[in-house]
């Protein structure tokens, strides 16, 4: 593998990294200490939201290819502290090698975090007993209709609460600000005042903050981001119901490298 280019800006580095049979992954660095890396060619889940997405499913990442991502970046002069399985792909549907990875990045002393659809849940129940720096359960709809029209492979919303409750049951409130929501506020898809109020309810329930993602609007995808007063309105909301919430900060709001944004062959598709 190896760095193709690197197109950065004041914020972030947004790599791509071409494998020995010729695809092209993204890993982002921002906040000077984070890395961001892929754990598939391409994703299942096919979100409807997300250009990683797209094109549907080419093939898992090995470990060594997970890790060579932090391998390239570290040689390039970039100083990383944690590592974020956040890129292209569910870490959950290549689960032995993204396992293999993280104690890979254990061993180096770096502080590992985990955004995830939840599925499949046997994965996610074991995910939730490694001993990583943080998960963030991927939600984006409170109701099974809506969500499978966000995430069309997923598990429903009851089992994947379920399995996060009875693991929250046991922890003290220092380690469950461990873990947390995404909500991706798309306008006037999930974005309803009964919608934040049922997904405060259930963060309510669980004992754990939201953070709530503001939309990027993606060319050939037909879903519209919140105007900014919008997406004040929402966190306001759910603010006063006494959710612990959180905007999204500015390197998730990047046209490129941001939140839904990596693409697999942007090199051949630009």
């Amino acid at each position: 593998m190896k760095i193709e280019t690197v197109i950065q800006d004041k914020l972030n580095k947004l790599l791509e990294v071409k494998t020995d049979d010729r695809f092209t992954i993204e890993s982002v660095y921002y906040r000077g200490d984070t890395l961001c890396v892929s754990t598939q060619v391409g994703c299942p889940v096919r979100c409807s939201f997300c250009a990683s997405g797209k094109e549907g499913l080419m093939r898992n990442l090995t470990a060594e290819e997970i890790i060579y991502q932090y391998e390239l970046a570290k040689a390039d002069g970039m100083e990383i502290k944690n590592i974020a399985f956040a890129g292209i792909g569910e870490p959950l549907l290549n689960w032995d090698n993204v396992k293999k990875a993280f104690f890979y990045f254990k061993d180096k002393g770096l502080r590992s975090s985990f955004y995830t659809t939840g599925f499949p849940v046997k994965n996610f129940q074991e995910l939730l007993k490694l001993p990583h720096s943080g998960v963030t359960l991927s939600l984006h709809g409170v109701y099974d209709h809506k969500r499978k029209q966000l995430i069309p492979r997923g598990e429903k919303i009851e089992d994947i609460i379920s399995v996060l409750k009875e693991h929250l049951s046991d922890l003290s409130k220092r380690k469950k600000k461990l873990y947390s929501i995404a909500y991706l506020l798309i306008s006037e898809v999930n974005d309803s005042e009964e919608e934040l109020e049922k997904l405060a309810g259930i963060s309510k329930e669980l004992g754990i903050g939201v953070s709530l993602l503001k939309y990027n609007e993606i060319e050939g995808i037909p879903y519209k981001a919140t105007t900014d007063s919008q997406y004040e309105r929402a966190f306001l909301f759910l603010k006063e119901k006494g959710v612990r919430v959180t905007l999204s900060n500015r390197y998730r709001t990047r046209k490129i490298g941001g939140c839904g944004t990596l693409m697999v062959n942007r090199l051949k598709t630009a």
